[in-house]
């Protein structure tokens, strides 16, 4: 079976392959159709790089200055396993003229190194620190597609969807934090079309190993970490062992660890399908089905589990009530499990983004606020734009974005210009107050 992760299959023409990748490339930017021999990864990431309107022509933007820069390479987990990338694939990267990055999970460069030449030729294109590669801002590439899949991937010259970045091709695999799961950003190559062999997506994919081994070997106690923000299926870590749920057990998950005390069958159903009614085979069939996947760790009479489960939900909260707004935004990836319609995940979601939201807004920090608006959650956030406006020197020219966008929202929400800095709730409340006879 061919590798779906894979550029190219044995013995495949590239050259060939790179003609046949741009018509059809051409092809979706034309009229949004994909078909053979695009493979179903490229496809999806070009469909998601359309949606989240990546430019075809531009160049990452770059994010961080030198001091925002070094600020994240000295708080970044990666910063210890950089040791680990440069002995496996430093030399690799210089001696075959290739470039060795390392991205946070925002898909920010903070590290990029190899060969003089080839670095020089990769800044045309801002394949530098601080520029930001994942794929709602430079499209397909395998970083930013790693990040996005949370697989190991290469993408091959025509397969990158922003047309500048076409005669390169790139191997990139997705780190985990090996206590909790949590993504904590990718290690790339980035080179020629030789690049597309077999051999390079394997190298990197070993050395994503490696790093987490190595960060593994400081971490005294595993134990069992939940991670579910911006999944629509969470992610269970027990004692170093990895297991994706789905979506119905990632429910279960995420309300249990929420209530160590545990629940009763009612209690559980209620949360789950509402005042639905439901036949109570049905939780008792999800929950024997859970049981087979995590054994042990699920308890009954009532339902609980049988040892503290970290998640990514309370270090988010804990954060926001620490009153520290940056690191919370940090490890807010995205929505608690943004597909579920159980009641009870439901009201977690909303009180947790409501509580994000006005810790930013409170806090007042533009980068912070500018991160948010950045988000696919957050991009149509008025408010937030309001604020990153005000947040903004008077004369500066980075206030002339956010005030478009604010603009444009107040124009599709149908409501009255004002000013920024006028609270939104006051002026919806201007609005919907009947004429005056």
């Amino acid at each position: 079976m061919v590798n779906p992760w894979l550029a190219m299959e044995a013995g495949a023409d590239p050259a060939e392959r790179t003609r046949t990748v741009r018509r059809a490339h051409a092809a979706f930017l034309t009229d949004g159709t994909v078909a053979p021999p695009v493979r179903q990864v490229v496809a999806d990431s070009w469909r998601r790089s359309a949606d989240a309107r990546a430019s075809s022509d531009g160049v990452a933007p770059i994010e961080l200055d030198e001091a925002a820069l070094r600020a994240c390479r000295d708080g970044h987990p990666l910063a210890r396993a950089m040791p680990v990338f440069r002995e496996l694939l430093g030399s690799f990267a210089q001696d075959g003229a290739h470039l060795l990055a390392v991205c946070d999970p925002q898909g920010r460069m903070l590290w990029v190194e190899g060969h003089r030449g080839v670095r020089r030729s990769a800044e045309r294109m801002n394949f530098v620190v601080g520029a930001r590669w994942d794929e709602r801002h430079a499209g397909t590439n395998a970083p930013g597609t790693a990040l996005a899949a949370d697989h190991a991937v290469q993408i091959f010259a025509a397969e990158h969807y922003n047309r500048q970045v076409q005669r390169w091709t790139c191997a990139a695999a997705p780190l985990h934090d090996p206590r909790t799961g949590r993504l904590l950003g990718a290690v790339d190559i980035t080179g020629g079309d030789h690049l597309a062999s077999p051999h390079s997506l394997a190298l990197v994919q070993a050395t994503a190993r490696a790093a987490e081994a190595h960060l593994a070997s400081g971490v005294p106690e595993l134990g069992v970490c939940l991670s579910a923000l911006g999944r629509d299926e969470a992610l269970l870590v027990a004692d170093g062992e990895r297991l994706r749920l789905g979506r119905r057990h990632s429910e279960i998950m995420v309300l249990l660890a929420r209530h160590p005390e545990g629940l009763t069958g009612d209690q559980l159903s209620v949360l789950l399908y509402g005042e639905r009614e439901m036949r109570p085979v049905t939780l008792r069939a999800e929950l024997s089905r859970l049981r087979q996947l995590v054994g042990a760790l699920l308890h009954s009479r009532p339902y609980r589990l049988s040892r503290p489960v970290e998640t990514d939900l309370c270090a988010v909260e804990a954060e926001l009530a620490a009153g520290r707004p940056g690191p919370a935004l940090s490890g807010y990836p995205g929505p608690l499990l943004p597909l579920s319609e159980a009641p009870g995940v439901r009201r977690l979601r909303v009180a947790l983004e409501e509580r994000m939201r006005r810790a930013l807004l409170g806090a007042g920090d533009p980068d912070l606020l500018r991160e948010w608006s950045r988000t696919s959650w957050g991009e149509d956030d008025l408010e937030v734009w309001e604020a990153l406006v005000e947040a903004l020197p008077e004369r500066s020219p980075a206030r002339t974005a956010p005030m478009a966008a604010a603009d444009r929202l107040r124009a599709a929400y149908g409501l009255p210009g004002g000013s920024p800095g006028t609270p939104l709730t006051a002026r919806v409340a201007t609005f919907t107050q009947p004429p005056r006879s």
